[in-house]
Formats: C-alpha cells, sequence, structure tokens
C-alpha cells in the first residue's frame, strides 16, 4: 500500500511539475508570437536660398533626421512598448542624442477603456501622435514643433511630443455598418517637463481630446491642455503656465484632408530674467498660436503629393509671423522604402534678416 501511495504522489508531482512547465512555456510562446521588433531611417539633403548670417550658415547640407529602434508587444491583457532615438549628439545641450523616447505599457482589456502609463506621446492635436512615416510632409507642422511638446516655445528640451504620466481612453458606439466607432475620448495625467525628467514643480499637465467621427476615417475634435513648466535660471526656479486649447479635423484614406488650429497662453522661460539678487523680471506676451492646412492626393499607387499652409505666430500678432507654403511628393518604391521630394516658400515676419526664401529637401525613408 505505502508503494502505491509512493508511486502515485510521484506521478502527481510528475503532472503538477509537466502542467507548470507547459504552462511557462505557453506563456513564452505567448510572448514571442505577439512581440514585434523594428525600426526606421530617415536621411535628407536640404536646400535653401535665404541669405547666409549667423542662423543660416549654409545653402546645403546633408542630415541623418532620425534612426529609431523599438519593440512592440502583447502579453494577455497588456500591450507594451520601447523605442529609443539614436540620432543627435550623446550630452549634447539640446538633450537630442541618443535617448528613450517610449517606454509605455497599456491594460487593454475594453475597448470603452484602457489605461496607458509610462512614457508616451501627450494626447494632444491629430497629427501628434502621427508616427513620422504617416505625417506627409518632411517635418510636423509648427502648431505641433512648437506647442505640442516637440520643440516647445516655453523652453522645455526637445521632447518629440512626448511626456512621462499616465492616460485613459476609450472607444463609444460602434457602427453597425462599418463597425467603426462614432466618439473617442481621451485624458492623461503628466509631470509638464518632457522625456526623461522628474517632475520639478508640485503639480500636473492634465491633457484631454475628444472627437467625434460621423462617418468611416472622418474625425472632428477639440483638445486641452492646462499646466506648467519649470526650469531653473540663474539658481531661481521658473515656472511658466501651459494653458492650451487646439480644434481640427483629419480624413485618412486614399485622400488625406488635415486641419488644426492651436492657441496657447504662456510665457516662455526666455520672457525672464533673473538679477544677482535672484529677483526675477518678465517681458514679452504671454500669447501664441497656429494652425495649418494640408491636403493629400493620390496620383498613382505608388505615388502621393500633398500641399500644406503652415502658419505660427509667437505673440499671436503678425509681426511675429511665419507662414510656410508647402509641397511634397512621396513616392513609394515598396511599403517599407520611399523618397519625398519637398518644397516650401518661406515668409518670416519674425527674423530680422532675410525673411522671404524657398527651401528643398530631398528625404529617404527606411522602415525595416
Amino acid at each position: 500500500m505505502k508503494r502505491i501511495i509512493t508511486v502515485l504522489t510521484v506521478c502527481s508531482l510528475c503532472l503538477t511539475a509537466a502542467h507548470a512547465q507547459n504552462e511557462e512555456k505557453k506563456w513564452w510562446e505567448d510572448i514571442k508570437q505577439n512581440t514585434t521588433f523594428g525600426g526606421y531611417v530617415v536621411g535628407k539633403a536640404a536646400f535653401n536660398d535665404q541669405d547666409l548670417d549667423s542662423k543660416n550658415k549654409s545653402h546645403s547640407t546633408f542630415d541623418i533626421r532620425m534612426i529609431r529602434a523599438y519593440v512592440n508587444g502583447k502579453v494577455w491583457d497588456f500591450k507594451y512598448g520601447l523605442q529609443m532615438d539614436m540620432s543627435g549628439v550623446a550630452g549634447g545641450s539640446t538633450e537630442k542624442g541618443p535617448r528613450v523616447i517610449d517606454a509605455w505599457a497599456e491594460w487593454c482589456k475594453f475597448k470603452f477603456a484602457s489605461i496607458k502609463f509610462g512614457e508616451f506621446k501627450r494626447a494632444f492635436t491629430f497629427e501628434n501622435p502621427m508616427n513620422p512615416w504617416d505625417v506627409g510632409f518632411g517635418a510636423n507642422s509648427q502648431a505641433i514643433d512648437k506647442l505640442a511638446g516637440m520643440n516647445d516655445r516655453v523652453g522645455e528640451h526637445a521632447s518629440s511630443g512626448r511626456d512621462l504620466g499616465i492616460q485613459l481612453q476609450g472607444d463609444l458606439f460602434d457602427s453597425k455598418k462599418d463597425g467603426h466607432s462614432f466618439l473617442h475620448y481621451q485624458v492623461g495625467v503628466y509631470n509638464g517637463q518632457g522625456i526623461n525628467h522628474a517632475d520639478q514643480n508640485n503639480s500636473k499637465d492634465i491633457i484631454g481630446g475628444l472627437w467625434v467621427s460621423p462617418v468611416r476615417n472622418l474625425c472632428i475634435g477639440a483638445f486641452g491642455w492646462a499646466g506648467d513648466y519649470t526650469k531653473t535660471v540663474n539658481g531661481k526656479d521658473i515656472t511658466v503656465d501651459r494653458n492650451r486649447m487646439a480644434f481640427g479635423l483629419k480624413y485618412e484614406d486614399k485622400w488625406t484632408v488635415r486641419a488644426e488650429y492651436v492657441t496657447s497662453q504662456g510665457h516662455k522661460i526666455s520672457d525672464y530674467s533673473v538679477d544677482e539678487n535672484g529677483q526675477a523680471t518678465v517681458s514679452g506676451n504671454d500669447h501664441a498660436d497656429a494652425w495649418y492646412a494640408m491636403v493629400g492626393v493620390p496620383v498613382t499607387s505608388r505615388c502621393k503629393i500633398y500641399g500644406k499652409w503652415d502658419v505660427y505666430r509667437d505673440d499671436k500678432t503678425s509681426n511675429t509671423q511665419k507662414s510656410l507654403y508647402g509641397l511634397a511628393m512621396n513616392y513609394y518604391f515598396y511599403k517599407n522604402l520611399k523618397i519625398q521630394a519637398l518644397y516650401n516658400f518661406v515668409d518670416d515676419r519674425s527674423y530680422a534678416g532675410d525673411q522671404h526664401y524657398n527651401q528643398a529637401e530631398i528625404q529617404l525613408y527606411w522602415r525595416f
């Protein structure tokens, strides 16, 4: 009898161990099957005919716009992402050297409510969350660059439109005809200091968006941003407001139509000066706005041409207005390789030097 009990016990332990091993193997296989690795490289040649001065030191240049590598995946009800930007100079004062730009996880069990936390894109404007591959032009619009945290006007380090925080988002009211959602919402709480930086004050930025989609691929929405930014100037912490609203629409299909307006209230860090006694004084205007409108027309299955009007006003007056009138041709050799030819006529009233000039760029996009 003892022998029988011993044999049964050993068999039970073996079965338990085998089951645990199978579960562990299944878990590991699930990770491997739902994990993707990739990246992309964008190189460019740029030309201009602006008068040479301290700002424009050459009529032509070659550059690596970005080199990025990423891993995305899903385990059970969690998605995750990690992305590195490896372009720029390590340790540079502009903080554009190799760095982590995405590091997040998202609980996505329900379509109507998912929670994302970590370092990721701010939930502000339609264009900011877009992949550079899909924007259509060689760079983001000025509204996104200056007022969505790419190279923000307040003086924040280059953050690629990202910050550290937590975000709730969801899709509601699905169409019975084609399955698209009629309503999307998103709201997030962020440090307000950009990527890879801890909070520097006792408040958080609140950013949210709400849009309706009356038909598939068409979105009409509004966004809000209430927060501030802190930076040390001559030993004194300076905090500036960052209160913004954006309104826009987008239609993304074979044809593309996208337009947005962004308005901002809050001084720049550079508006402040701190004397030897630690007293801060402020000057300048604390309002800015920007807008753009663009249309993308498919010429062939491989070629799409975009036209764009892009305006930024640093203090909401015509004296600080910078306007770009652009055309861009995107030609796809195949889905992971495209070339882009870009032209802009620039009217920059904010600049003391040559205000009217032409820009041209050729960019090569390779995705792997």
